[in-house]
């Protein structure tokens, strides 16, 4: 008796009712602590949120504003640069010509190598003022004696290829650069252009971006745009082509046009070589080289132009895993080198205070970090909070104005796809759960912080007719866990779980959006989202 009347004394009175009710014992905790804990955490979540989304409205609004005024009285990039097709001198013969390396790095890349060594081994440019260079990382010995036939199959046609490797993959890509710069015959060179090895240029793409930088000293780079042979595959690779159109159509082209500034991709672009040497030469410090060196090459005063109508093709990733890590690498990246170049980007004395600003905002804060970060925050969690702690109010003009022009502003890249603008919201929503935690470990320098996997490339793989041939089937189990992602199926559960909390007991009728979204991280959280492979 006397340990039962000692017990009761910790249990609460309004608990007691509840004791054989876990459910109800929830309940009741929740409920005690609403008050002094949910609703002011809550509450500052959405100030929060509402600032970060007045941030980003204002960046897309702003960016909305510049490139309507760039396409109507902005002058044409042959008029703000000087640009004179090169041409053939009777004295100096094709020594008129510019030296120009061609650099394609690889890892692995089976299914797209031919691609990209038959396109760059197709540019039109003097026989003997081009070097193809294959910097080749590959790890499957099989692999790379393909690769090394294809050189030299081309080498048999007079085309001046050299195929490279190295002992180790230091640095990853920026390593594998690196190590070609260093090579003897590219001190010969002027510029270097570098296509990833599903990229594939077309042959007049010297012609139109050489001249830029043979005629004005000042630019260090060009950059063609991306354009994709694979956009139609499935609706996962239709909802990328929207995201990476408006990148292209307005961020490039607007950061060109105002600041001479943008993120180098990594791909289809010339630089300057002797700009690459004056910024420090390529660094592996982040998993973001490709932004490292633009930035650093900013800051030394150089000038970079974009070339919106010089299309290159290339591969979208078309199964979920490979454009999970891909957008791992793309979002960490970016937080990590803005955690290491803040204060040197502050302390620079070559470039402007208003550049200063706008690589330090616009181009690192708002869109590298608060986009990333606020979409999954406030949509994700905020709001369905709220459908829990109906005391914390989220104002109309932050719950659906605001969002809708962002996402307007945001479909513009892409007119045939704006039927799709339903389906593209739902899938960037889970999409951030992974970016904006991968912002998270970029900023604080941790965990997969360092972490680079090749974007796996597919080719014509999915549309081979023949057979390949046979491997080890995998357990029927391990097919099944290598599609579950169970953070997506978690995140699903909590907003399904909440969705019919608002329909049975809510007033501001979220349940309608909140049904929508968990569907969405439930198909991709079983897997049901891009290319399946077998096997893969």
């Amino acid at each position: 008796m006397e340990i039962e009347s000692t017990s009761s004394r910790f249990i609460p009175e309004g608990f007691e009712g509840t004791a054989n009710d876990i459910a109800a014992q929830f309940g009741f905790i929740f409920q005690m602590l609403k008050a002094p804990l949910f609703i002011p955490i809550l509450n500052i979540m959405v100030f929060l949120c509402l600032a970060m989304s007045l941030m980003l409205f204002i960046e897309r609004l702003y960016m909305g504003v510049v490139i309507v005024l760039v396409k109507i009285f902005g002058k044409k990039i042959d008029k703000r640069y000087k640009y004179q097709p090169i041409r053939d001198d009777i004295e100096l013969g094709s020594s008129a010509y510019p030296m120009v390396l061609i650099q394609i790095p690889m890892f692995n890349e089976k299914e797209v190598y031919q691609l990209s060594i038959g396109a760059a081994c197709g540019l039109s440019w003097p026989a003997d003022r081009i070097i193809i260079q294959v910097l080749d990382d590959s790890t499957d010995p099989a692999i790379k004696d393909l690769v090394e036939l294809e050189c030299k199959r081309w080498q048999s046609k007079g085309i001046n290829i050299i195929y490279e490797i190295r002992d180790n993959r230091l640095g990853y890509k920026s390593g594998a650069l690196k190590e070609g710069m260093k090579r003897s015959y590219v001190k010969h060179c002027d510029y270097v252009a570098i296509f990833d090895a599903d990229f594939q240029p077309e042959p007049d793409y010297l012609w139109r971006t050489i001249p830029f930088l043979h005629h004005n000293p000042e630019i260090a780079l060009v950059q063609a745009r991306w354009t994709f042979v694979n956009a139609d595959e499935c609706l996962m690779t239709r909802m990328q082509e929207m995201s990476l159109d408006y990148h292209f159509t307005v961020e490039q082209e607007v950061g060109s046009s105002t600041y001479a500034f943008f993120g180098f991709n990594g791909t289809a672009g010339v630089w300057r070589i002797s700009a690459i040497e004056e910024a420090g030469g390529w660094n592996g410090r982040t998993t973001v080289e490709d932004m490292d060196l633009a930035v650093r090459a900013g800051l030394k005063g150089f000038k970079f132009l974009y070339i919106g109508d010089l299309h290159v093709k290339s591969e979208l990733p078309s199964t979920f895993k490979a454009y999970r890590f891909q957008q791992h690498r793309w979002s960490c990246g970016p937080a990590n080198l803005f955690r290491k170049m803040v204060m040197e980007i502050v302390r620079n004395k070559k470039v402007t205070l208003w550049k200063k600003f706008y690589v330090i905002y616009s181009f690192f804060f708002v869109r590298k970090i608060i986009a990333h970060i606020v979409t999954f925050v406030f949509y994700c969690i905020v709001i369905p909070g709220t459908v829990l702690v109906p005391e914390v109010h989220i104002p109309m003009w932050g719950l659906v104005y605001i969002p809708s022009i962002i996402t307007i502003l945001n479909a513009v890249g892409t007119p045939r796809s704006v039927h799709l603008l339903v389906f593209w919201i739902l899938f960037e929503n889970v999409m951030s759960l992974h970016r904006s935690k991968a912002c998270f470990i970029g900023l604080f320098e941790t965990g997969r912080v360092n972490e680079w996997v090749v974007t796996d490339k597919l080719g014509d793989v999915t549309k081979a007719t023949k057979p390949g041939p046979k491997t080890t089937k995998k357990p029927r189990f391990s097919k099944i866990r290598e599609r579950l992602h169970l953070t997506e199926l978690g995140v699903g559960a909590f907003l399904f779980f909440v969705a019919c909390y608002d329909y049975s007991y809510g007033k501001n009728n979220y349940w309608v959006y909140l049904y929508f979204q968990a569907v969405a991280f439930f198909v991709m959280g079983f897997g049901y989202v891009g290319t399946f492979v077998p096997n893969y």
